[in-house]
């Protein structure tokens, strides 16, 4: 019996259309001047206008903050900071993929709680009350939607800093299928892998726990399900809603059970060779899983069981292997790279990487001990 302590923080307004609710959830809230964080893609294909003529018709003064790239950095957080100083919010809405919702949560944290974003690199180092939050995810990806966790790389440095604290979490998060059918092939793809990548390795680390892992499952059923589903049609709906809802319950799971060494593998090589975040984890994923399944076979038996019988699915096959080549045809089939030679990582370069990602939190709570002897054959086997 593993004791475990979770805490709903997040309200998860589901189905679609739902984006029209934006402004009534944020008057609820008690929201009078909302800051909607956005990037220039998801500004481009009209959402962040929906959002705001929701939030307009609530009766709300609204501005948006467009200063967002892939992956926000630092700087991306103190430009919104001096933004939301001069338009005085009392809410903010994250409006786009992992990347605007992270940002929205970082400058939430400077603009409440001041200081720089390097303060508040680990768990609970918010003092201060922090500004009620929505958001409206249009990816189906990073779960960031239902985490109190920010994603914020260094600008210097470029290390990718987990700044957590449950006053960070978004208040509601509106999960609206519709948004995410305007994402390009590539973003669908390496959005899903992510997603994916979470479901599994919540289920299976040091910290899990029946919470977790019960969203952990469901999740990766959802995911599963729709993931080729996506690729193949677009344009399905049902299929979207899959995934959109499977990524926000992964990221549940993550809040209750944190993540593993495919991530803490992946980091770095985005870091040092700007391989995007889902691409480096379908590179390592599949390795990962045969790492862990030593010691996991049972709770990946488990996963292998919640896939069995999905129509369009081919049947795994049995064990850890079985799990693993079936991601791996995931990965395949999202037309990735499944070899670091191929990403034009250097061969001479992996013993460095191996410190670099034995250096990364989330390795800690990975279920077999990972060193960097253990990182380096993982990246060996990938190479």
């Amino acid at each position: 019996m593993i004791p475990f302590d979770y805490q709903p923080i997040t309200r998860m307004v589901f189905g679609p259309g739902k984006i029209a609710s934006l402004g009534s959830l944020a008057t609820e809230l008690g929201g009078r001047r909302a800051m909607v964080v956005s990037d220039a893609g998801v500004i481009a294909a009209g959402h962040a206008a929906r959002g705001l003529e929701s939030l307009t018709a609530a009766g709300l003064e609204t501005v948006l903050y467009q200063g967002v790239h892939e992956n926000p950095s630092t700087e991306d957080v103190e430009r919104g900071t001096a933004f939301a100083r001069e338009f005085a919010p009392d809410i903010l809405v994250g409006l786009g993929g992992g990347s605007s919702m992270d940002c929205a949560k970082g400058v939430n944290f400077l603009l409440t709680n001041g200081g720089r974003m390097q303060d508040y690199w680990g768990v609970g180092k918010a003092k201060l009350p922090m500004l009620p939050m929505i958001a409206v995810p249009t990816t189906s990806g990073t779960g960031s939607e239902s985490q109190s966790f920010a994603l914020i790389s260094d600008a210097q440095t470029h290390a990718k800093m987990a700044c957590g604290d449950k006053k960070a979490a978004f208040k509601v998060a509106i999960l609206d299928p519709v948004l995410t059918l305007t994402q390009p092939p590539r973003v669908t793809a390496l959005t899903g892998i992510d997603a994916i990548s979470h479901a599994l390795e919540s289920h299976v680390t040091t910290k899990r726990n029946a919470a977790s892992q019960a969203f952990s499952r469901e999740a990766w059923r959802l995911l599963a399900r729709g993931f080729t589903q996506v690729l193949r049609q677009p344009g399905d709906l049902e299929a979207r809603g899959d995934m959109q809802l499977g990524a926000c319950l992964a990221g549940l799971a993550i809040e209750n059970s944190m993540l593993g060494a495919t991530h803490a593998l992946a980091n770095p090589l985005t870091a040092e060779y700007g391989i995007a975040h889902g691409q480096a984890i379908g590179l390592m994923l599949p390795h990962v899983l045969r790492f862990n399944g030593l010691v996991m076979s049972d709770q990946y038996a488990q996963l292998l069981e919640a896939v069995v019988g999905i129509p369009g699915l081919p049947p795994p096959s049995s064990g850890v292997a079985g799990l693993a080549d079936f991601v791996g045809g995931l990965v395949n089939a999202a037309n990735l790279p499944t070899r670091l030679r191929d990403c034009h990582v250097a061969q001479e370069r992996l013993p460095k990487l191996a410190e670099f990602a034995a250096k990364q939190w989330t390795g800690t709570f990975n279920p077999r001990p990972v060193g960097p002897t253990e990182l380096l054959a993982l990246y060996e086997q990938a190479f």
